[in-house]
């Protein structure tokens, strides 16, 4: 029996169909952004495109790991 799966990556279904963006999307949009702490990046999804926390820190996280090449 596989358990379900957790962390940000469970988020990505849910992002995409709540806010009509792609994750590739999202991740250009964050990538507009000149702020680059993941406190100030979660704020600012969360005022300018009213993203919920948990799925701003879902895609901060995201685009951070790609950033570092993770």
């Amino acid at each position: 029996m596989t358990s379900p799966g957790r962390g940000p990556a469970i988020s990505y279904p849910a992002i995409e169909k709540k806010y009509g963006k792609s994750i590739d999307e999202w991740m250009k949009i964050i990538g507009t952004s000149p702020l680059t702490k993941t406190g100030e990046l979660v704020n600012w999804l969360k005022s300018d495109h009213q993203v919920g926390h948990g799925h701003a820190m879902a895609l901060v996280h995201r685009y951070q790991q790609e950033k570092a090449g993770a």
